[in-house]
């Protein structure tokens, strides 16, 4: 199990030897966004009736936590209290849901 002096040894060929290059500047991390941004994304597509509804709720300390957007149906916006303990719905409708059959993960 020996290494012979070929195997080791770098061979020349006819092309220049490079210079090690400096790293490429990274892209900003797409995953990582503004605040600001996160909300008007959330809000993107949903009906004129849900923004209004949305918009009375932030009044009285409600969040809009995330947006489930099912294939082929309006978005589902969930909303969660000050304390997080509660959660609503608003229907397509602009009509509130306080009883959702939504399951959520802990």
């Amino acid at each position: 199990m020996h290494r012979t002096a070929a195997h080791a040894s770098v061979i020349n060929g006819p092309w220049q030897a490079s210079a090690p290059k400096a790293a490429a500047p990274r892209a900003p991390e797409r995953r990582k966004s503004t605040a600001a941004q996160d909300a008007a994304d959330l809000r993107a597509g949903l009906t004129p009736a849900q923004l209004m509804t949305l918009e009375a709720l932030e009044i009285f300390q409600w969040r809009l936590a995330f947006v489930r957007r099912p294939l082929f149906c309006a978005p589902i916006p969930v909303l969660f209290d000050r304390d997080a303990t509660r959660h609503v719905v608003i229907e397509e409708d602009g009509t509130l849901n306080e009883t959702p059959t939504l399951v959520l993960r802990a």
